[in-house]
C-alpha cells in the first residue's frame, strides 16, 4: 500500500473558533496531513498525554507538529506553548502559533518561547506549505531513533541516506526561494521578522 509523503505527518491543530478549525484542517488535508483538531489547549495538552498535574500519560497517535491559536478562553496558545516546551517528552514537537491580530511583542514573546512560525489569520495555503520544513526537521529526528535499534550495517546505510536526502531538501529549497514570486505579506519564524 503506498502512501502519500504528506500523509504520515500529524498535526494537532488548536482554535475555540469552529470556522477557524474548520478552515485548518481544510487546509492541513488538502495538503495530506492527518489532522486532528480540539477547541481548547487543555484538550490539546490531555491529546499529547500531558495531563494537566504535568504528568505525562502517553498518548498511542504521534503528533509532529501543533498549530494553535493565540487568543483562546482559558488557556491561550503562548501556555500551550509554554506547557509543551516545558515536557521533557513533548518539547521537541514543533509549535506554530495563529493570530489574526498583529501585536509585535507578542509575535517575539511567542518566538522567543520556542515557536516555530506565528501566522497572520486568515491561514493560506502558502502558510501550511510553510511547515513542512518544521515537520521533516521533527521527523529526521524519530527516524533517527528508529534507525538506531536496526543493525549497524543498515543503521550506516539508512543514516547516510537521510543526509543525502536532507541535503537535496536544502538545496531544493534554496532553489526553490531564489525563484518564488515577490510576496507582500508579513512573515514571521524564529529567525526575525522579515518582509517578503
Amino acid at each position: 500500500m503506498a502512501v502519500d509523503a504528506g500523509a504520515q505527518f500529524h498535526v494537532l491543530a488548536v482554535d475555540d473558533s469552529l470556522m477557524d478549525r474548520k478552515l485548518i484542517e481544510r487546509l492541513l488535508k488538502t495538503s495530506s496531513y492527518q489532522v486532528t483538531t480540539v477547541d481548547s489547549g487543555s484538550k490539546a495538552l490531555e491529546f499529547l498525554g500531558l495531563r494537566e498535574d504535568h504528568s505525562p500519560d502517553h498518548h498511542e497517535m504521534e503528533v509532529n507538529l501543533v498549530i494553535t491559536d493565540y487568543c483562546m478562553p482559558g488557556m491561550t496558545g503562548y501556555d500551550l506553548l509554554k506547557k509543551i516546551k516545558e515536557s521533557s517528552s513533548l518539547k521537541d514537537i514543533p509549535v506554530v502559533i495563529m493570530s489574526s491580530e498583529n501585536v509585535p511583542s507578542r509575535i517575539n514573546r511567542c518566538l522567543e518561547e520556542g515557536a516555530e512560525e506565528f501566522f497572520l489569520k486568515p491561514v493560506q495555503l502558502s502558510d501550511v506549505k510553510r511547515l513542512r520544513p518544521h515537520l521533516l526537521k521533527g521527523k529526521s529526528k524519530d527516524q533517527q531513533l528508529q534507525e538506531e535499534g536496526k543493525e549497524v550495517d543498515s543503521n550506516t546505510n539508512a543514516i547516510i541516506s537521510t543526509s543525502n536526502n536532507n541535503n537535496k531538501s536544502k538545496k531544493r529549497k534554496a532553489m526553490d526561494e531564489e525563484i518564488a514570486p515577490v510576496r507582500t505579506r508579513l512573515r514571521f519564524s524564529t529567525g526575525s521578522l522579515t518582509i517578503v
